[in-house]
């Protein structure tokens, strides 16, 4: 009787195994394939925002391409044009167009 019981609770273990053992997968795929590549963006679009300095060409979320003029903490003056300059948040500022062609 005693043998009985432990086959079937250990039976019962390996069905609450098989259970489980999807969902613990579908995380790690999550996880690797998801999650993992999202926080890498956001440290290398952090890194880049604190690397920012006077005299970068950038252009913001919205499309606006300017000549970075003065940071102070998460405020950046954007130069658009001859003494025209947009006052912006930092976060908004999406990548470095110094390397860009110039249009003629």
């Amino acid at each position: 009787m005693s043998t009985l019981l432990f086959v079937i609770a250990q039976q019962q273990q390996q069905s609450m195994l098989g259970m489980f053992l999807p969902l613990v997968l579908i995380i790690v795929v999550f996880y690797f394939f998801m999650i993992r590549p999202q926080m890498k963006r956001q440290k290398e679009t952090q890194k880049f925002r604190d690397a920012l300095q006077r005299g970068d060409k950038v252009v913001t979320s919205g499309g606006i391409y300017g000549r970075i003029d003065e940071i102070k903490d998460n405020i950046i003056y954007l130069e658009v044009a001859p003494n025209i300059k947009l006052k912006v948040d930092k976060s908004v500022v999406l990548k470095d167009m110094s390397d860009a062609p110039v249009a003629k």
